[in-house]
């Protein structure tokens, strides 16, 4: 069975270094992905984690930078602990984020690959996109 992948973007009124500093720092990170405390130096092979609390239930999620052009582009390999799959290589995804500057603005495009059916796809571009009007709200200010 082939997996799914997924593209979607969000404009934004800043400037595409906010729009970066929104995405890798973990202060602000905390303030619109649900809670979660991103961990990373941001280099490629380095680990990343997002651990935090989702509905009384403690996670911790994991991935490595797989690929990384500071202020434009981060591509790393992601595993959910809730995600009911054990933490084993084929059960990761990959996930990235590109930030291109336009007109004053900023467009934001998240891809995510080994989506398993066309439900789990919904689901994921309406989390991204949830996920990331918090980022654009907190920048648009």
């Amino acid at each position: 069975m082939s997996k799914l992948s997924l593209k979607t973007t969000i404009d934004m009124k800043a400037p595409a270094a906010e729009v970066w500093k929104g995405l890798t720092d973990p202060e602000i990170v905390k303030q619109y992905f649900f809670g979660t405390n991103v961990q990373s130096d941001w280099k490629t092979g380095s680990p990343i984690t997002f651990d935090g609390e989702w509905e009384g239930k403690s996670y911790q999620d994991k991935g490595t930078i797989l690929e990384i052009t500071p202020g434009e582009y981060v591509k790393y390999s992601y595993w959910s602990s809730m995600s009911g799959t054990e933490d084993k290589p084929e059960n990761y995804n990959n996930v990235s984020y590109r930030v291109t500057e336009k007109d004053g603005g900023s467009t934001l495009e998240v891809t995510q690959d080994g989506i398993k059916d066309e439900a789990s796809k919904e689901h994921s571009e309406k989390n991204w996109q949830t996920v990331f009007g918090g980022l654009k709200k907190i920048l648009e200010k």
